[in-house]
Parts: structure tokens; C-alpha cells; sequence
């Protein structure tokens, strides 16, 4: 007796669909919902990254870093605190702080460049010093600043090139001082910004 092969299936094998990728657009009107509320969400490549509650030294680390901004850079200049700040149409990643030129009436949407962008890295500085770092130096962002509380130093990365890398980077302890590009005679001491 022979046997006759199974018949030949028309079914495709299901294969894992992936991640859904979010737009600015979409991740905005997530929160407007309160689906992000409390999660200290950010949108990055169209995936949404949740960072949860802030610890003390962060959020001392962040006001400190905004009264020295505020007072060094002085009028003129908007100071945004962990508030969106969309870079093209899949990303916005909340920066800690951001310093752009102009008042809060300039405007009527979320700016989408900043003269200063800074995170305060706690437990986040692999990602703030990659996935962050590539997206803002391709946004063309020119003076980006990573505050590693841990190490008590700041990374300071400039010349944004193409390829999503500075062409420039300092890394500062807290007893040195660093001004930024838009204000180069008025230098911030790194230990200021430290709790």
C-alpha cells in the first residue's frame, strides 16, 4: 500500500506583525486622551518611550538647570520644561529642557527647534547619549547637553553632522564651566546644574 502526500496547504504561515509606529500627530492626541498621563512619555522614531516618575535628584537636577538658564540667558528667550518638542513627523522626545529664542506669545504651536536641548541622565544615559544624541543631531540641533547625575559630569555635544553624530563633544566635571553656542560670553558652571 503507498501512501499519497498531503494535499498542498493555500494557508500562509502567520508571521508577527511588529511594533506599531506611532506619528507625532497620533502620540499627541494619545495624551490629549489620557492614555500617557503619568508615564513621562516620549515619542522617538515613532515609538513611544515611557520613562515613569521622576526621583528627587532628577527633578532638582531640572529646576536647577532652569534657574541657571533663566538667569544667564535672561529675556528674549523661552525656557521649556519636559514640554513637546517635535522633531519632524515620528518623534518627540520631551526633552528635559529645552532654550529657544522668542516669548511664549511668538507663537501658537509647539516649536520644533531649540538653540539648547538638555536631559538629566539618571538612569536613561545609554539612551540619551544614543538614540536621543542620533535625533537630535539630525534634527540639526547645535548645542546638546547630557547632565549624568551619576558621575556628577556634563557631556556637551556640538556640530551636528549628517550622519546623526556631533562632530564636537566635551565632556565637563562640576567644578568646570561651559557657555552655551547662542550665548558664548556667559558661562554656566556645571556644579550649578547638580543637586
Amino acid at each position: 500500500m503507498t501512501l499519497a502526500p498531503p494535499p498542498q496547504s493555500t494557508l500562509r504561515p502567520i508571521t508577527p506583525a511588529g511594533p506599531k509606529r506611532f506619528t507625532v500627530e497620533e502620540f499627541h492626541a494619545l495624551g490629549e486622551a489620557g492614555m500617557l498621563k503619568g508615564k513621562g512619555a516620549s515619542l522617538i522614531r515613532g515609538v513611544i518611550h515611557e520613562e515613569g516618575p521622576m526621583n528627587p535628584p532628577h527633578a532638582i537636577a531640572v529646576e536647577l538647570c532652569d534657574e541657571s538658564f533663566r538667569t544667564v540667558f535672561g529675556g528674549g528667550w523661552r525656557f521649556r520644561i519636559q514640554v513637546p518638542l517635535p522633531l519632524g513627523k515620528s518623534s518627540d522626545p520631551m526633552p528635559d529642557v529645552a532654550v529657544m529664542r522668542g516669548t511664549p506669545r511668538d507663537s501658537t504651536t509647539h516649536p520644533t527647534t531649540a538653540e539648547l536641548v538638555v536631559e538629566i541622565s539618571d538612569t536613561s544615559f545609554k539612551f540619551d547619549t544614543n538614540e536621543k544624541l542620533i535625533l537630535y543631531a539630525s534634527a540639526g540641533i547645535t548645542d546638546y547637553w547630557v547632565l549624568d547625575l551619576n558621575d556628577r559630569l556634563l557631556y556637551v555635544f556640538r556640530d551636528p553632522q549628517r550622519d546623526g553624530t556631533y562632530g564636537e563633544q566635551l565632556t565637563l566635571k562640576e567644578s568646570e564651566s561651559v557657555a552655551p553656542l547662542a550665548i558664548p560670553d556667559k558661562p554656566i558652571r556645571v556644579a550649578d546644574m547638580l543637586p
